[in-house]
């Protein structure tokens, strides 16, 4: 079964048993009704971030701050995670909550062999062949995934302050058009944007099918957006640091890899007490 960044629910069946599956879709209730043969649960806000823990402050870090990197390694041992297990990420959302952002902390601890189920669960379901049921499934628990530092480019509060400054750099919010020009806000207490960003919202790297569209379409989405700026002076971020994983993903695929992550997004911007951008 080979190994990029995504992986078709045809592939999926024919996947050896050592695959991990892993739902992302937020909360507990879902799961619960049932999922994925196989799949243990990563739930977002207890699994993929720090926002059940003792002291969680959007305003450090925004609404789902990355866990600490011990705790993190420690998640991956007791879901049986090694550093060659294949794992297979998928949510309800075609990958946007959360299955990018796990795919993103896999390639954040420096895993290779994980993939995201392109078109999500509704996909798995639609070949009529991935069974599905409301049991956990038993795991071998192991040790700690073995790493000492975070792989992957990320930026905070300030060098994000100083970078929309920066000519050099460019700074992709990947939000809703609506909520970038703050004309609607249902998340964080005030809407807005982080002034001097751009737009390009995470739903456009998918077609009319919740798919990701194929490398060349995502190319030529995303080189007109960066004009003359590398994609390693890109910077990447949404409300709070999960769907920014989408596009993240997508520019890999288009082989425009490189970009940091600004974790914190706009959850955390808007309660710093610094300017908006609004229109």
């Amino acid at each position: 079964m080979p190994f990029g960044p995504l992986v078709s629910a045809e592939a999926l069946l024919a996947a050896p048993d050592s695959v991990r599956l892993l739902d992302a879709r937020p909360g507990v209730e879902a799961y619960a009704a049932g999922h994925l043969e196989g799949a243990l649960h990563a739930d977002l806000n207890s699994r993929l971030s720090a926002a059940s823990e003792p002291g969680f402050d959007p305003a450090r870090g925004g609404r789902h701050p990355l866990p600490s990197l011990a705790i993190w390694c420690a998640q991956l041992g007791t879901w049986g995670i090694g550093p060659e297990t294949p794992v297979v990420a998928y949510d309800g959302a075609s990958g946007g909550n959360a299955a990018c952002r796990l795919w993103w902390m896999l390639r954040a601890v420096g895993h290779q062999r994980v993939a995201v189920l392109d078109g999500g669960l509704k996909a798995a379901l639609a070949t009529g062949a991935v069974p599905t049921t409301a049991r956990t499934p038993a795991s071998a628990p192991r040790p700690p995934y073995p790493c000492a530092a975070w792989l992957r480019p990320t930026v905070e509060l300030a060098a994000v302050e100083r970078l929309v400054a920066d000519t050099a750099w460019k700074v992709l919010d990947v939000r809703s058009a609506e909520r970038w020009r703050g004309e609607v806000e249902t998340l964080d207490p005030v809407p807005g944007r982080i002034s001097g960003t751009v737009n390009l919202p995470y739903t456009e790297n998918l077609d009319a099918t919740g798919r990701f569209k194929p490398p060349a379409a995502l190319r030529e989405l995303y080189l007109p957006l960066l004009g003359a700026t590398p994609p390693t002076r890109l910077v990447v971020h949404c409300g709070s640091g999960v769907t920014a994983c989408h596009t993240l993903l997508a520019l890999e695929l288009a082989g425009l890899d490189g970009a940091s992550h600004f974790v914190g997004s706009y959850s955390e911007w808007c309660r710093s007490g610094r300017p908006l951008g609004r229109g």
